[in-house]
């Protein structure tokens, strides 16, 4: 089983996220960064699910439409472990720290 390592950034993505779920008064946001959660824990069992991005990184489709976000990733086979490098909504575009 991998083992998930998030990047610090990680960190402001979620706050990102709610903080765009609480200025549309989105319902039930802790479900929504729960949900976040429980996908990406799917990687430590299927670390190749996501689809293949550039220079080697992976992007995990979470959820769709209002509900869809994106984790990119990097799993790297050797210390079978998935490095969460960053979140956005399906909407938003591309990662801003590529």
């Amino acid at each position: 089983m991998a083992r998930i390592e998030s990047a610090p950034d990680v960190g402001e993505d979620f706050e990102r996220i709610l903080d765009h779920l609480d200025r549309y008064q989105a319902e039930n946001p802790g479900d929504r960064i729960r949900e976040i959660i429980e996908a990406i824990g799917v990687l430590e069992t299927n670390p190749l699910i996501g689809r293949p991005a550039d220079k080697g990184k992976r992007e995990l489709v979470i959820g769709r439409r209002s509900h869809g976000y994106i984790a990119l990733y990097r799993y790297v086979s050797e210390i079978d472990t998935v490095f969460v490098l960053a979140l956005r909504s399906q909407r938003e575009s591309g990662f801003e720290r590529d």
